[in-house]
């Protein structure tokens, strides 16, 4: 029951490495914020003993830590110079089922096929009852299998062009990595809604979904993958020294649409996603927050102490130090502090002695410094609000530690929608911001701040538009309810009980 978004995955894919697994194993560590339920990797390698090509495989439940604690999967198993790793994060009725991990594996008429798949396909529906009235039996609940579906029973007559034939009947949010006998293929949607990078280490070519994963392995960012491009990594990028490139249209006239929440909360504020690097976008984002909510027109308190501006640690960091960079520009007396301490090192299964309670687990994960807030107005900047639950119990704590006000800003919009892309929300009737029907002043009264304050759908865009004046279109249905690509009736049907 987290009180944040969830991205489904962070995928990792590397060609042409004697210890493709470890390089793998270490991304998938970076991009551990991108999933936390699960990890794999699959490699390739040619068995001599058997004189066939083969996909060894490991994944488990849990962090990657723990799923490959055992150094000799590495040394024993996971053998070959081609791996794809995958991290998952799960909606809680399909979280328990071993099948849904990630990557897929499979062996077919034309050899071995794994998966990785960081997305939504918002024509999922409509592709099982195609599959299953043609018999196909699935194993998994996942979307991914879908893919690896349609590819089995494509009528063309290469592997590659097996592919192809898949890609042209998925809609929706995707990046892929497929692995076979001879290539890493990945591939972003032709909307571009979630990130994917390319790089290089020495002679090796990695894909990865955020740059962090490139840092930890020492990986030379060569680009971004575009929206819709097909990249093929095989023994011809070796000899021509640059993978080759095809490239999906987009369907129904739509453009590009890269999700923004990657911006405000999802992606590591040391990644560079989507052409620009993550901290300097929310450092621009806090700067329009306090353009539109400058430090005097929040509170008319006077006080001999100057206020304060604290984050909620850590995704929020950066935005509130350009809110308190931007009101002491536009002098308005304030300071950044640290307010607020996280522990990172709660287990995601804590339960409190004798009760699960919200608050419990809350106090477990943050603790105030009474001496920083006593006595000050305090402006503490959070990235998003979805059920409210969290921040109303940070309210009281830091209330608790004595300040004369607390000024709750969101650097970003309202969450009013769900998202068909690849974030996974609460329920409409557990979006805060739905259930008081956008109404600030009952949601500020509901979580116990004094004020409430959320940036505009138009900052926000104002606010990445600046800080990369170069990137594609974004995606923000999550806030105003405008999806850039269409979503099947039975998708929206929820959605229509409650708007």
């Amino acid at each position: 029951m987290s009180d944040k978004p969830h991205d489904y995955c962070g995928i990792f894919g590397i060609y042409n490495h004697p210890e493709a697994a470890v390089h793998t194993y270490y991304g998938l560590h970076a991009l551990q914020h991108r999933g936390q339920e699960s990890a794999g990797i699959v490699t390739s390698w040619f068995d001599p003993e058997k004189s066939i090509p083969v996909m060894p495989q490991h994944k488990g439940f849990g962090l990657v830590l723990n799923v490959f604690e055992n150094q000799k999967i590495f040394t024993e198993k996971l053998l070959g110079h081609a791996a794809i790793g995958h991290n998952r994060y799960s909606t809680s009725g399909a979280a328990a089922n071993a099948q849904n991990i990630q990557p897929f594996r499979v062996h077919y008429k034309n050899g071995n096929l794994a998966i990785a798949h960081n997305g939504n396909l918002t024509n999922a529906a409509a592709l099982r009852k195609m599959l299953e009235e043609r018999g196909v039996i699935f194993q998994s609940t996942s979307d991914t299998e879908l893919i690896l579906h349609l590819i089995s029973h494509s009528d063309k007559s290469t592997q590659l062009d097996q592919i192809l034939d898949a890609l042209g009947q998925i809609e929706g949010a995707y990046c892929l990595l497929l692995l076979t006998d001879e290539k890493l293929i990945a591939v972003r949607d032709p909307n571009g809604f979630r990130p994917l990078v390319l790089g290089k280490k020495d002679e090796s070519w990695v894909v990865a979904s955020e740059t962090c994963a490139f840092d930890i392995n020492q990986v030379e960012l060569i680009r971004d993958i575009k929206p819709g491009e097909v990249l093929i990594i095989d023994r011809q990028t070796m000899e021509s020294g640059m993978p080759r490139s095809l490239h999906l249209e987009p369907i129904h006239g739509t453009g590009d649409s890269q999700c923004i929440f990657e911006y405000v909360y999802f992606s590591r504020p040391d990644s560079r996603i989507f052409g620009e690097n993550t901290d300097k976008v929310r450092r621009k984002i806090g700067k329009y927050l306090a353009k539109e909510f400058p430090i005097p027109d929040v509170t008319s308190t006077r006080t001999d102490k100057v206020p304060i501006v604290i984050s909620v640690p850590d995704s929020s960091n950066t935005a509130a130090l350009g809110y308190a960079h931007e009101n002491q520009k536009q002098g308005n007396d304030c300071k950044y502090e640290i307010g607020l301490i996280r522990n990172h090192y709660v287990g995601r299964t804590f339960i409190a002695p004798g009760q699960a309670s919200r608050d419990v687990k809350v106090r477990t994960k943050f603790n105030t410094v009474k001496g920083v807030l006593k006595d000050r107005v305090v402006f503490l900047v959070d990235d998003s609000i979805v059920r409210g639950t969290t921040s109303a119990h940070l309210v009281n704590m830091i209330r608790n530690a004595g300040p004369k006000e607390i000024h709750f800003l969101v650097s970003s919009p309202p969450i009013m929608h769900p998202c068909y892309y690849g974030m996974d929300f609460p329920s409409p009737e557990e979006l805060i911001a739905n259930v008081h029907r956008g109404n600030i002043e009952d949601i500020a009264r509901s979580i116990g701040a004094d004020s409430l304050h959320y940036l505009s759908p138009e900052g926000l865009v104002d606010a990445v538009r600046e800080a990369n004046p170069e990137g594609r279109g974004f995606c923000t249905a999550c806030f105003t309810g405008k999806y850039p690509v269409p979503v099947s009736s039975r998708m929206l049907k929820e959605e229509n009980e409650y708007y």
